[in-house]
């Protein structure tokens, strides 16, 4: 699932690609995708001519702020990603107009497609159709409690070290703690993973026994680790890509996540990859003690 550097590099290149943009149609093949309103026809008509004043992401969510008071959210989920281009559809197949990284076999999946007032296209690449796509009353969206659930966001200025401190729960496995979008906003299997390996903590440890040291350690790796990803454009290590197609380069840089049988870069041990409340987590047995 695109965690906040996939879900940010996609919030930037939107920002500089359909700011300003005027919606003047939609299609889909798979009305599911749209969760509100429900009915296709009544989201495609209240969507029509607004245009996008804003783009903003919240946790692993994008919402553009649309003309009228409205916003269109889009959670990417498992394997969904948002591109920018143009293509036509032939054979029931949308085929990209030109050359290039559109042209890649994990931008084929496409199952919304916006048309925009410049000629462009904005389309949701989606293999296992799990993303969903939301048209609210921004006003709405604000109060939903859903929403307003969210955890801080880690890379804001006001997140310092006692904030993060405070939002901690009492008790806790930390590769859970860090994974629950209702503490911090964002993180998921892969930066969990990292984060962790960073610090040498074991994904299983109680956060309750954990020492301050530790916290301020994870705190910092948090920062800098996100921080990084967002400059490489994230992890592509199967279906993520930006809105122009291309993958994201941090996968070179992972030390944990999906290593599991390989060496340790650091101390030279064996990556294991156990479950941890009930997702998979990657760390070294030998320098992550428990």
């Amino acid at each position: 699932m695109p965690e906040l550097p996939e879900v940010e590099t996609i919030k930037r290149g939107l920002e500089q690609r359909v700011l300003k943009r005027t919606f003047v149609d939609v299609w889909t093949d798979f009305k599911k995708t749209i969760k509100r309103p429900k009915n296709f026809e009544q989201f495609k008509k209240s969507l029509k001519d607004k245009r996008i004043q804003s783009v903003r992401r919240r946790g692993k969510n994008i919402i553009l702020d649309l003309s009228q008071g409205m916003s269109l959210l889009v959670h990417q989920k498992l394997t969904g990603h948002l591109l920018y281009g143009k293509w036509r559809l032939k054979s029931g197949k949308w085929l990209p107009l030109e050359k290039g990284p559109l042209t890649d076999p994990m931008n084929r999946f496409l199952h919304l497609v916006f048309w925009l007032d410049n000629g462009d296209q904005l389309a949701l690449s989606d293999l296992r159709k799990f993303a969903k796509v939301e048209l609210w009353k921004t006003e709405d969206l604000e109060r939903d409690e859903e929403f307003k659930k969210l955890g801080p966001e880690p890379l804001e200025r006001s997140f310092d070290f006692e904030k993060f401190k405070a939002i901690l729960p009492k008790k806790g496995k930390i590769k859970q703690v860090l994974m629950d979008q209702n503490v911090i906003a964002g993180i998921g299997n892969i930066y969990s993973d990292e984060i962790l390996f960073e610090v040498r903590v074991h994904p299983e440890k109680d956060i309750a026994k954990l020492s301050e040291k530790n916290l301020e350690k994870i705190y910092s790796a948090t920062q800098d680790i996100l921080k990084k990803a967002i400059k490489l454009k994230g992890t592509s290590i199967s279906d993520f890509r930006d809105i122009e197609g291309k993958k994201g380069l941090f996968e070179k840089k992972l030390k944990a996540y999906r290593r599991a049988g390989k060496q340790c870069f650091r101390c030279g041990g064996v990556i294991q990859r156990i479950k941890v409340g009930g997702r998979s987590a990657h760390f070294c047995l030998k320098c992550q003690v428990i």
